[in-house]
């Protein structure tokens, strides 16, 4: 079980609590809490503004306990098949399913769908997963992708251009053809930000399916030979250098 947190004893609502954890955001919290996800001395608790006597008390989000005050970041190799998020009413299977309950309670930074395996951040550190998604910090993402049918250049630059989707601009920041013949292409994409199934929806667009989908680069952090299903640690220290923080 992780440690309690370094904040020195005291009361105060659940939802500033999981904020001044640095597990999320105010509102996000709150967003969990009414959700049920919360449980305070192995209760649930559904309003936001319960009181909570830290760290005397226990609290644990998804029957995860809360993650101390010593930031973590991981490198993660999500399998195909598998949902990017901590439960699921359809029963499927998680990324939390696959990883060990013992590295305490953390997020993903973005999303992979189900069907799209490859790197996956996961942190308890609630400001750094803020710097990775927001698009004015222009954050990188590499993806190897393979679509049906012959891609071509004039389709890369307008994939570069962008398309709108549902009212919505779906644009890569590059994408390098590697392989392409009439039957199958197979693409190095780059995106500056991980709109919901950005790259599949994009490829509709342009008239080709999506058959394979792998992240292989998230800003500096890469997947290179870690195995499909295995994780590995970076000390937040050298996490912050890498980004210049």
């Amino acid at each position: 079980m992780a440690q309690k947190a370094s904040i020195s004893s005291k009361r105060l609502t659940v939802d500033r609590l999981l904020s001044k954890l640095g597990i999320a955001s105010r509102g996000t919290s709150q967003d969990w809490i009414r959700a049920g996800r919360d449980r305070i001395n192995g209760r649930v608790v559904r309003d936001p503004a319960t009181w909570v006597l830290w760290p005397k008390d226990s609290v644990s989000i998804d029957d995860q306990p809360i993650q101390d005050s010593v930031k973590r970041f991981f490198l993660f190799h999500k399998p195909k098949g598998v949902i990017t998020t901590h439960s699921d009413e359809k029963g499927r299977k998680t990324i939390f399913d696959v990883l060990p309950p013992d590295l305490g309670y953390m997020h993903a930074v973005g999303r992979l769908d189900q069907a799209t395996s490859g790197l996956l951040l996961l942190t308890n550190d609630s400001a750094l997963s803020s710097v990775l998604t927001d698009p004015t910090h222009k954050v990188m993402r590499t993806y190897l992708v393979s679509v049906r049918g012959e891609f071509t250049q004039a389709q890369a630059a307008e994939a570069v251009v962008g398309v709108v989707d549902g009212g919505e601009l779906l644009q890569c920041h590059s994408v390098k053809i590697q392989k392409s013949s009439g039957r199958e292409s197979h693409l190095e994409v780059v995106l500056i930000q991980g709109k919901n199934r950005e790259i599949r929806r994009l490829f509709k667009s342009l008239g080709h399916e999506v058959t394979r989908l792998r992240r292989i680069q998230y800003g500096p952090f890469k997947l290179e030979d870690l195995p499909s299903g295995a994780w590995r640690e970076i000390p937040i220290e050298d996490v912050r250098k890498s980004l210049r923080l």
